[in-house]
């Protein structure tokens, strides 16, 4: 019985476990961004590199990166199936064919919001992570889910950490495609959360492994499609775009444009793996925030070693301590309450 409850235990808080990899992929994928937006390797003769011009290689990356993982772990099988010419073929369902639509958005807005000059990771970070756990009491609102006290202080905490990262910001001008980019990426999650929360966060393994992998098998290969499209458009955003599909192959750089799609997908998986936990999603939205808060925070300082970068401001440092003590109230209480329940 005491063996039986450990092992209840231990996947009962796989959540912390997916959060963990999700940080640790957080950190260099928005650490190299940053560095190729600015120019910052060496190979780039300080030549800072255009965000639309970055997300060719990096989707290829995250694409390729996404089936090898699915197909080691052997997860297509969770997948909905049909048979055509006597082949298994696995397929999206309707909801989850949209989810993945909006999670390509995610995807491509994400890495954009880390490429724009002058905007600092903890800004851009500020702007998507503030918005989404906003998203997160309203979404359980509108899916009727059961917002624990807990969660809610774990809500409060991320966002005040978030807040506080303003105190030492001088300049609050947001560039007019960057509001943008930040419009589509708080929409596609808006809508992806509320999919995810009518056709998944079960308690049921299979159910959610479904959605991942359906989910997954249309966002990058979206993203991807989306891009060929973007390459045949007029203006800067079709040159940027033509020049990221053309001119980086042979470049010293290439293996630093293709960790930050590796790393994406890991976010990517990770990240998806803890807002699908069965918990409301204002439970489970602030442990991925705080997650990607803390490394981006890292990530920051790590970019402050390159020179003429300058040291993260102590509001950072005292956001970092917030967040620690909001990721306390998302775990200890949780865990005594499960205990509870297997005494």
């Amino acid at each position: 019985m005491g063996k039986k409850s450990f092992r209840q235990i231990i996947a009962d808080n796989s959540i912390w476990g997916f959060a963990f990899g999700y940080f640790a992929c957080y950190i260099p994928y928005s650490l190299l961004t940053k560095i190729m937006s600015k120019g910052l390797l060496p190979s780039l003769n300080g030549n800072a590199m255009a965000g639309f011009s970055i997300l060719p290689v990096t989707a290829i990356a995250t694409l390729l990166t996404m089936l090898l993982v699915i197909s080691i772990l052997g997860w297509w099988k969770y997948a909905t199936h049909s048979t055509i010419l006597g082949i298994s073929v696995p397929h999206p369902t309707k909801w989850t064919l949209l989810s993945g639509l909006f999670t390509s958005l995610i995807i491509g807005t994400t890495t954009l919001a880390y490429t724009f000059e002058n905007v600092s990771i903890v800004l851009a970070m500020l702007l998507m992570r503030g918005g989404v756990l906003i998203i997160a009491p309203i979404v359980d609102a509108m899916t009727k889910r059961t917002v624990r006290w807990f969660s809610l202080a774990g809500l409060i905490g991320a966002l005040s950490a978030l807040l506080i990262g303003l105190t030492d910001a001088k300049n609050f001008q947001i560039p007019i495609l960057l509001a943008v980019v930040i419009l589509i990426y708080l929409f596609s999650y808006f809508m992806r959360f509320q999919f995810m929360s009518r056709n998944a966060k079960s308690d049921k393994k299979e159910t959610n492994l479904r959605y991942f992998v359906e989910e997954q098998m249309v966002s990058t290969p979206v993203l991807v499609l989306f891009l060929v499209v973007f390459a045949l458009l007029k203006g800067d955003v079709g040159e940027s775009v033509r020049m990221g599909w053309t001119m980086h192959w042979n470049q010293p750089y290439l293996w630093a444009l293709l960790l930050i799609g590796m790393f994406s997908q890991g976010t990517g998986f990770f990240g998806t793996l803890v807002f699908l936990d069965k918990s409301e999603n204002t439970y489970c939205i602030p442990v991925n925030r705080s997650s990607s808060i803390l490394a981006g925070v890292i990530a920051a300082f790590l970019l402050a070693l390159f020179p003429s970068q300058n040291m993260p401001p102590t509001s950072q440092l005292i956001g970092a301590a917030i967040i620690i003590i909001s990721i306390l109230f998302l775990t200890i209480p949780p865990m005594l309450e499960k205990k509870k329940r297997l005494e």
